[in-house]
């Protein structure tokens, strides 16, 4: 299992994660050994945003056997009221659900204290100066979470987040479909049965909520990477055709500052084709040449980093170029980061000879010639 390095927290976590809010609805056996059986497969990140106690009581059994060879996502928050879900920052409900987290997962920290489900202007503000972020605060300064971060949907909250000085990392919902739709408060927006038709490419608040994570070194986690399994439905994907769940794995895994994807299982089964990943052909993993083919939706001229363009004569790794100069273009100057990873390639754009060969590989339709010209122009090299 690859292992990747989640943003300035230093951790180095499985690319492929473990989604726990399907647990509930399996034997308390069955899900501790699914918990076990993952973990010998490499998986090493868990996230735990359920309240309920069997939820809670399966994780701590399934690793307690190696609480210390896993990274939690704990969420602060997400309470159990009267048998059901209750997100609140009311610190009566907070507290005792945060303690009963440590109790359930038989643990004395969590390596990812997050603050559940923000996706509104107002309640981000009202965070802000509050008793609940003095409580998530003390716990850090405790040592009981380990590390700071937050689960959202809405792509202006992330990236206050990411500014916010004290956020080290994100859990944010990606799929290729998600990335078409404009920044809402309301997440049934995301579920709409139909999408915009006038929707194309990337839309600008999710391609910024990315460029600032990677300036700020904030790592990525990924929820939510099937958009519930629809995308694996020809005639329920706003693109009207299929993805596997290899393709849509890759689709995060290759999104700027993503570290890992946090998959949800049912079976042993699930948790080997989402490990399938790790050693899938390039052609398994293809999700462009699904999506240039696409009856509905478009990134036409969008470079989406799938590859397609290798092999260069000039040895370019044309898509990394194209990562690192979208996330320098809109902004008023390179950022430094971004120059110091530039700089860092064997090989940068002023190589390129113009060929074009790359861009008859390219499933988008992207002028490749002139944005390595233009690459080369803004960093100088």
């Amino acid at each position: 299992m690859k292992l990747r390095r989640l943003g300035k927290t230093e951790l180095q976590v499985s690319e492929i994660g473990f989604g726990g809010e399907w647990l509930e609805r399996h034997p308390e056996a069955d899900g501790i050994e699914l918990i076990r059986y993952a973990s010998a497969q490499g998986i090493n990140i868990l996230d735990c945003w359920m309240p309920d106690p069997k939820s809670r009581d399966i994780i701590g059994e399934g690793i307690k056997e190696n609480r210390s060879q896993w990274y939690i996502q704990g969420h602060i928050g997400s309470t159990w009221k009267d048998g059901q879900y209750f997100r609140t920052r009311d610190m009566a409900y907070v507290r005792p659900a945060f303690e009963d987290l440590l109790k359930r997962l038989q643990t004395d920290y969590i390596d990812l204290g997050m603050i559940h489900y923000v996706d509104s202007e107002k309640e981000w503000k009202q965070l802000q100066h509050s008793e609940f972020l003095d409580y998530v605060m003390d716990l850090k300064n405790r040592g009981v979470i380990r590390h700071i971060g937050i689960s959202s949907h809405n792509p202006k909250i992330a990236v206050k987040a990411a500014e916010s000085g004290y956020v080290e990392m994100i859990l944010f919902s990606i799929n290729p479909a998600f990335d078409l739709l404009p920044a809402s408060e309301d997440l049934d927006t995301m579920f709409v049965e139909e999408f915009d038709a006038g929707l194309k490419g990337t839309d600008d608040d999710r391609a910024r909520l990315y460029r600032v994570c990677e300036q700020n070194d904030i790592g990525i986690t990924v929820m939510k990477g099937f958009a519930g399994g629809r995308l694996f439905d020809a005639k329920r994907s706003p693109f009207g055709v299929r993805l596997t769940p290899v393709q849509c794995i890759h689709y995060a895994l290759t999104r700027p500052a993503v570290s890992a994807i946090m998959c949800g299982y049912d079976t042993k089964e699930q948790v080997d084709q989402a490990v399938a990943y790790e050693h899938a052909s390039e052609a398994e993993k293809d999700y462009a040449s699904v999506l240039s083919n696409a009856p509905f939706q478009s990134y036409r001229g969008e470079c989406t980093y799938c590859g397609h363009c290798k092999p260069c004569v000039a040895e370019l790794d044309i898509a990394i170029i194209n990562k690192f100069y979208d996330l320098a273009a809109m902004q008023p100057e390179v950022p430094a980061t971004v120059r110091a990873h530039y700089e860092s390639l064997a090989h940068t754009a002023s190589e390129c000879i113009g060929c074009q060969a790359c861009e008859s590989r390219c499933p988008f339709g992207v002028p490749i010639a002139a944005r390595m010209k233009k690459t080369a122009e803004l960093f100088g090299c």
